[in-house]
């Protein structure tokens, strides 16, 4: 087994503070008869966030900044069948207009239920049809767009752009001058849509955007995929730290617990912000343990380092 913590370790400094009140008892005892791996990553302005870098290594991938083919996989998830052409996942967003950025806000907050999400779908899909681009469903927040030329789009993943300003985000790829145009007639579209309008009689936000992401041809994996545990992420990029700790001690007290009952040779890795590390349980004696318990670096330390 190979379970992947995303947002383990946060760069905010309320959710450092969080972390030093975490009592972690499962995650301490796991890593005494863990060893650590390298820390993987740079700093938190790569394209792809350290999870995904996790998962790519994981399956075998060649890991390229921003162009693993994670929209491709998703999609098979969903039962969408792309065959052998490229994919991109398109993200109904809302971009909030601030006075000197343009933020783009969690989706998840959204509320866009299938009724909606499905009536801007539909109104969209001839935009890009018409430009030679199909446009599948999968969920209400998960559409994906086809075209060849999506093969090495480099992209921002969307975990990365949440609740920050864009600007630094959008990349400029050589010969994808067609993007930005679809973006921006999108934008129009969505803009005068009555879905819209209603929402926001209800004051609820609009769906004034869509981000690209993920983009590639589909990749098979080696070996057995790894689990990914994400109910760190939504706290964390809500910043909602007391929600973010409640997570951590469910985690601490479900999966990585039960990690500590399996065979040795399991792996978990951590992933902040900007790295990710993987511990794999290997055998220890019981004097060993105890001195790696004395000698510990406290846990809250290893997660700033991610």
């Amino acid at each position: 087994m190979h379970l992947i913590v995303p947002f383990a370790g946060v760069l905010s400094e309320a959710g450092r503070h969080t972390a030093q009140s975490l009592s972690l008892p499962s995650l301490e005892k796991l890593l005494a008869r863990a060893a650590a791996g390298a820390a993987i990553g740079g700093d938190e302005r790569s394209l792809s966030a350290p999870h995904e870098v996790a998962l790519a290594q994981a399956l075998g991938w060649p890991v390229v900044d921003g162009q693993l083919p994670l929209a491709a996989r998703s999609a098979a998830a969903d039962g969408v069948d792309v065959g052998t052409r490229s994919v991109g996942l398109l993200t109904p967003v809302h971009l909030h207009l601030g006075t000197e950025q343009v933020t783009l806000t969690d989706p998840d907050t959204l509320e866009l239920d299938a009724a909606d999400a499905r009536g801007l779908f539909d109104a969209l899909r001839p935009l890009f049809a018409d430009e030679g681009f199909d446009l599948h469903w999968g969920a209400p927040q998960r559409w994906y767009l086809v075209h060849d030329s999506l093969a090495d789009w480099p992209t921002a993943s969307l975990d990365r752009v949440i609740g920050r300003n864009i600007d630094p985000w959008i990349t400029d790829a050589p010969g994808r001058r067609i993007w930005p145009r679809l973006q921006s007639e999108s934008q129009m579209l969505l803009h005068g849509h009555s879905i819209n309008a209603r929402r926001e009689s209800q004051g609820l936000a609009s769906v004034n955007s869509l981000w690209l992401s993920g983009c590639g041809a589909p990749r098979g994996g080696s070996g057995e995929a790894p689990r990914i545990d994400d109910r760190l992420r939504g706290p964390a990029l809500q910043e909602h730290w007391a929600a973010w700790a409640e997570a951590w001690h469910a985690l601490d007290a479900g999966p990585i617990r039960d990690l500590l009952t399996s065979a040795d040779g399991h792996v978990l890795t951590l992933a902040g912000e900007r790295r990710h590390r993987p511990y794999r349980l290997q055998h220890t004696s019981r004097w060993q343990r105890l001195r790696t318990l004395w000698q510990r670096t406290p846990v809250h330390r290893l997660l700033e380092d991610l």
